[in-house]
């Protein structure tokens, strides 16, 4: 058989040779289909690995803000876990704050999804919120280290991270929805906009739960102070 040679120069690729190839039927392998698999399977190959490095950073921060505090980890101790370099920790995300917007952005899909829930459910509205904020609450309260390191970096916040305008908007647009049916039957008043009602509760809430994630020192039932909230809401609130 005559050896197969590659002109000097001429880079030894997939592409390059295939051309020279013949199968044992006598037929010509295709570069193009060749090419056009390859083109397709590499850049899959290649987003699915960016996206589990991308979780894994996550990840690891998350534990590390659990373990040591959010204020005592630092973007060298996650990077030294997952063996990577600064710089690629900083392709993904350009803070250790970065990352905790990402827990933002879920806490705010999660609201959302109990929203969505109760807005669907036949119950009165004071059966809407206290059930919804009761749920929130316990999901909250489960990881409170995770919590204190999302209200000390601002990561929910939509003044300090604009990016959680938008999220936020659609959570207060469904308890407006919620609201404004209660005021349909006649359950809650309609002495003030609808609007202006549900910016109270959010307030109520998001200041209760800032409160308690960084008040170390005090009683500790977060639970115990949403039902307060949502009952002080509910007696302001009746028709």
């Amino acid at each position: 058989m005559r050896p197969m040679r590659v002109a000097q120069g001429e880079p030894l690729t997939l592409g390059s040779t295939a051309a020279r190839i013949h199968a044992g039927s006598g037929k010509r392998v295709s570069v193009s289909r060749i090419d056009s698999a390859s083109s397709r399977e590499v850049p899959g190959l290649r987003e699915r690995k960016k996206a589990r490095l991308r979780q894994q950073i996550i990840d690891t921060s998350i534990r590390l803000f659990r373990k040591h505090g959010y204020e005592n980890t630092r973007v060298e101790d996650i990077v030294q876990i997952l063996e990577i370099s600064q710089p690629t920790f900083f392709r993904y995300f350009p803070s250790k704050d970065a990352v905790l917007r990402e827990v933002g952005r879920r806490g705010f899909q999660c609201i959302k999804e109990h929203l969505e829930t109760e807005l669907s459910s036949e119950a009165t509205t004071a059966e809407r919120l206290r059930r919804m904020y009761r749920g929130m609450a316990r999901e909250v309260e489960s990881d409170r280290p995770l919590w204190r390191a999302v209200v000390l970096s601002g990561a929910m916040d939509p003044v300090r991270s604009p990016e959680m305008r938008r999220p936020e908007e659609v959570a207060v647009s469904l308890l407006i929805g919620i609201l404004a049916e209660g005021q349909r039957r006649g359950e809650i008043t309609r002495a003030f906009p609808v609007a202006h009602l549900a910016e109270f509760m959010e307030g109520l809430y998001t200041t209760v739960v800032r409160r308690w994630a960084v008040d170390l020192s005090g009683p500790h039932n977060l639970s115990e102070r949403v039902h307060s909230v949502v009952e002080f809401f509910l007696k302001g609130v009746q028709p």
